[in-house]
């Protein structure tokens, strides 16, 4: 069976004695708190994430206002961009000493670049004026077997078995997010043809990291400016920028992904993902595993699944976007049953909970006292999780880290400014600040972004994009 992000067993050490963690210069995991972690009976994790449980939103869209559903595949796309654990399992108590981050936790696309185009020289243009400069799609000559050439131009590089060539294979793991990468990797190849118009004398290896370095600012700018409001909210974004991160402080100065935003804060997105998909104008509504957007790890197979960015972020004025579902303790059904997971647990919310409990999360409680939230806030936040819950299903020690801050997006919701909560629309306090600190701490703390060489930095100074949208249909 294909091995999606998440489904393969890897080796790894048992350490069920401790839960300390001591932070080091180098380490790419760690955490914001020293706190105890919660233990919740498998038995009541797996009631809680079950198809037909309390989590299951069924198959009725319940959208956002304000969040297009391209934005979600985008959250997914930082993700594969900054963290990958191929270590552990869910049968396992994580050290977090012994875990490695294969993916560099900085904001620096090399799920687009790879090591470059002298060790990942795979990726890129092998012969001609921009041998090494430009990045290979499926319009040059790498089409699978039996897949046509109309279907190649809109598909990524692939080998002779449909193996995408690409900087991290996650990125071809369902057809919206293989389509985004595709559109990352045709945006620097314009990238590429902009720098080069403008002059002339840059060619080669000076050429591809100016254009690296320009694609790459404008990435995080959308980060900073695009998708941070839409998730968190402009209050707590501006108040990061504006007085500083207060959690994700590294000491060494050293950039690391926190295990309460990689495996709790940061999952927000899978309750945002919609049961069907519309990825072209007046187009069907397809099922993300279904027959038509495929089950992912595959080459594209159908034109109607080539998708118009157009109908997923806001780039034309002219469509009408199609929006994400609400951001609260619901997911679609399909998500509940994993189609391509044929043994073991298929319940993506019951994984997300069972690997919470093996990184030995604090509960959601003691996070948010941690972080100085009024007791009144708490007992709410927590009592919504008890009710959704249910009678049955007891969290009386304490609700799971990723529970609780969904619990929080749908009762309290996202700041979109000071003093103005919007339910279900982004994260809650405690998630939203959790997120954003840690998203603009790896900006700060990495020495090639814009955000550490040059904060007045603008993408007027680069090619012009400031949004999303406009990078995706450059």
């Amino acid at each position: 069976m294909s091995q999606h992000h998440g489904t393969k067993k890897m080796p790894a050490i048992h350490k069920y004695c401790e839960f300390g963690y001591v932070g080091s210069e180098g380490d790419r995991f760690g955490r914001l708190f020293d706190l105890p972690p919660l233990f919740t009976p498998i038995d009541t994790l797996k009631a809680l994430g079950k198809k037909n449980g309390p989590m299951d939103g069924g198959k009725n869209a319940n959208r956002t206002d304000s969040v297009p559903v391209g934005m979600v595949f985008f959250g997914q796309f930082i993700d594969h961009d900054i963290t990958l654990d191929v270590e552990t399992s869910f049968d396992q108590t994580v050290d977090l000493n012994e875990l490695s981050n294969a993916r560099t936790p900085t904001l620096d696309l090399d799920c687009i670049y790879g090591q470059g185009p002298e060790a990942s020289p795979f990726l890129y243009y092998g012969a001609g004026e921009y041998a090494g400069v430009k990045l290979l799609t499926g319009a040059d000559g790498t089409a699978a077997p039996d897949q046509s050439e109309a279907l190649a131009a809109d598909d990524l590089p692939r080998t002779s078995h449909g193996t995408a060539i690409i900087g991290d294979p996650r990125n071809d793991e369902n057809r919206i997010i293989s389509q985004l990468q595709l559109a990352f990797i045709r945006f620097h190849n314009k990238v590429v043809d902009a720098i080069h118009a403008d002059n002339s004398a840059l060619e080669g290896g000076e050429l591809f990291e100016h254009a690296r370095q320009q694609v790459t600012w404008h990435y995080q700018w959308c980060v900073l400016t695009d998708f941070l409001p839409a998730m968190c909210g402009n209050a707590v974004v501006s108040e990061i920028l504006g007085n500083g991160r207060q959690f994700f402080c590294p000491t060494n100065s050293s950039p690391f992904i926190p295990v309460e935003f990689s495996v709790a804060a940061y999952r927000f997105g899978h309750s945002m993902v919609p049961q069907k998909i519309q990825v072209q104008k007046n187009g069907s509504s397809f099922e993300l595993f279904g027959t038509k957007l495929g089950r992912g790890f595959s080459p594209l197979g159908d034109k109607d699944a080539v998708v118009d960015w157009n109908e997923l972020v806001n780039a034309d004025s002219g469509h009408v976007v199609q929006m994400a579902e609400k951001m609260d303790t619901q997911l679609a059904s399909d998500l509940l049953d994993l189609p391509f997971v044929t043994s073991g647990e298929s319940s993506l919310a019951t994984r997300n909970l069972l690997r919470g409990q093996g990184f030995q999360l604090p509960s959601g409680e003691q996070v948010a006292e941690a972080m100085g939230r009024d007791k009144s806030e708490i007992d709410q936040v927590s009592q919504k999780a008890a009710n959704i819950a249910g009678a049955d299903i007891d969290l009386s020690s304490g609700t799971p880290l990723w529970f609780y801050l969904l619990s929080e997006a749908e009762c309290i919701g996202r700041e979109s400014k000071a003093g103005q909560f919007d339910a279900a629309e982004g994260l809650g306090p405690v998630g939203a600040r959790i997120v954003a600190e840690t998203m603009i701490g790896l900006m700060e703390l990495d020495p090639r972004s814009f955000m550490h060489i040059n904060r007045n930095w603008d993408p007027a100074d680069g090619v012009g994009v400031r949004s999303l949208g406009e990078i995706l249909t450059y």
